[in-house]
This record gives structure tokens, C-alpha cells and sequence, in this order.
């Protein structure tokens, strides 16, 4: 018999409330990436955790499935999970390309979320020019799959730092390390290239739930004009740029992170009322 969606996916469902909050984490972690920022919610709100499948506990992509091909079958994971814990108007909070899939899932079913935040998203992290700036050169991507075929411990040691950023306190890089050390090789590297390789810009006329971009100005992975550009093509969308190096905010700066989604929290409560 299947496994339900709460079960694939590690779904974790805490605190109370009138709101809902759905965090999803981005690419080489699970949900723990979220124990800095999640709990200061609890008090006033649902909060729900997930890993995205092959990830952290959530059960792995099985050999030949074709769902997860592309990013629409991870945005499909969230709507089931929304399905079966019969959630609408959700607040809905993704690092990353967890942000991207969230994005995905809102043009499916829009009723489904009452508001997007987005921290350091990326609908494609290739630089394309004159006009898009990604932040990686073919080349780039090339070297980094390449290094994960060869090393994987080797490929650890080099992302850490980037989504880290060197500014921040190495006991953090240290601990991303070991995440991505610990992961399994080839769903890891699968994965990646999904990543990586996306390109959902075409996409982005189509969301039509208002967002919250939340941007570093020192951002390796998502250079600062990706969320300019993010900030242009998204229809309502608010852009907030912390002073802050790294592409993992919620990790280096929680409490910048917290104080702004409290913030849109409160615009959101005031536009219902």
C-alpha cells in the first residue's frame, strides 16, 4: 500500500493557531535547516516542516520514477502534503529552490497559498547575458557536477563556504559540510543537476499569489540581481535585501529572517482585516 504524503515526506506539524506556515528547505539539507527560524513562530501559528523527496527522512526517489524529473513533481509533493492536512491560504516559506518550488505549486493551485516568501530564490542560477545575471558560467557547473562524480567529500568542501558565506562563523559552514558529506552520492548529484539546470523565469507570469523575496546583498549562490530580477517579473511581490553575506539567511541571520516574515505576517493580517 502507498505511503501517504505526511509519511514520505517527514512531515512535521507543530504549534497552533489561525495561520499556517509551510517551510520547505532548498537543495543539499532538509528541514533542520529551518530549527533557527520555525520555532519563533509556534506560539501564534501551524507550522509545518517537510523534506522534499530523497531528502533528510523523506523516502528516496525510487529507480525509474519520472515524477521528480522535473521540479513540477516536487511541487506536486507539496500540494499532496497540503491535500492531506486539508490546508488553504497557507503562508508559505522556501529557501532556495525550495522557494522555486513553491512557486510552481502556486500557479497549479493558487487557492492552496495565501502568501509566498522566498529566501534567496533562483529560477535559474545560470548567468545568460547581457540580460541575466545567474551567477554561474557553464563552465561552472560543468567543474562542480564533474567534482561531484569525482569527490564527493571534495564537492562538500567547496559548496559549504559559498552558501555559507566566509564572513559568517565557520562552525556553520563546518555543519553544512557534514549535511552535504552525508547524503547519498547519486540522488545527491541527480538532484543537482535538476537544480542547477532549472530555468523557470517563462514560468513567473503566471504566479499570480503575492511574495516576499528575501534577498542577501552578498550572495555567491543568488547574486543580489537575481532578486531585483525576481522582484521585476513577479506580479505583488515585495523585495527585502538583508546586509548579510551567504546564500542561507535562516541559518547565518535568523533573526533578520524572522523579523522580516513577522513583518509580512502583519501586512498580511491587516490586508484581511
Amino acid at each position: 500500500m502507498p505511503r501517504h504524503a505526511l509519511q514520505r515526506h517527514q512531515v512535521r506539524v507543530g504549534g497552533s493557531g489561525r495561520r499556517t506556515l509551510v517551510f520547505a528547505h532548498g537543495f543539499g539539507c532538509d528541514q533542520a535547516m529551518w530549527r533557527f527560524v520555525a520555532p519563533a513562530f509556534e506560539s501564534g501559528h501551524r507550522v509545518v516542516l517537510y523534506d522534499h523527496a530523497g531528502c533528510g527522512g523523506a523516502d528516496p526517489v525510487p529507480p525509474g520514477d519520472q515524477r521528480h524529473l522535473t521540479l513540477d513533481g516536487y511541487a506536486q509533493d507539496l500540494l499532496d502534503i497540503l491535500d492531506e492536512l486539508a490546508l488553504d491560504e497557507v503562508v508559505f516559506v522556501g529557501h532556495s529552490i525550495g522557494g522555486v518550488i513553491g512557486l510552481l505549486a502556486s500557479i497549479q493551485a493558487p487557492a492552496r497559498f495565501a502568501r509566498l516568501v522566498l529566501v534567496g530564490p533562483s529560477p535559474r542560477f545560470l548567468d545568460e547575458p547581457p540580460d541575466y545575471v545567474g551567477g554561474f558560467q557553464p563552465e561552472d557547473l560543468d567543474g562542480l557536477f564533474e567534482l561531484m562524480e569525482s569527490n564527493h567529500f571534495g564537492w562538500a568542501r567547496f559548496l559549504a563556504p559559498l552558501a555559507m558565506g566566509e564572513a559568517n562563523p565557520a562552525a556553520l559552514t563546518r555543519d553544512f559540510e557534514d549535511q552535504l558529506c552525508a547524503l547519498d552520492p547519486e540522488a545527491t548529484r541527480r538532484f543537482a543537476r535538476l537544480v542547477f539546470q532549472v530555468d523557470v523565469r517563462d514560468r513567473l507570469p503566471q504566479v499570480t499569489v503575492p511574495s516576499l523575496i528575501i534577498q542577501c546583498t552578498h550572495d555567491s549562490i543568488a547574486p543580489r540581481a537575481v532578486g531585483a530580477y525576481l522582484h521585476r517579473h513577479l506580479a505583488g511581490s515585495r523585495l527585502v535585501e538583508l546586509e548579510a553575506s551567504g546564500h542561507c539567511p535562516h541559518v547565518s541571520h535568523p533573526a533578520e529572517v524572522i523579523a522580516a516574515l513577522q513583518d509580512e505576517l502583519q501586512r498580511l493580517d491587516a490586508a484581511d482585516a
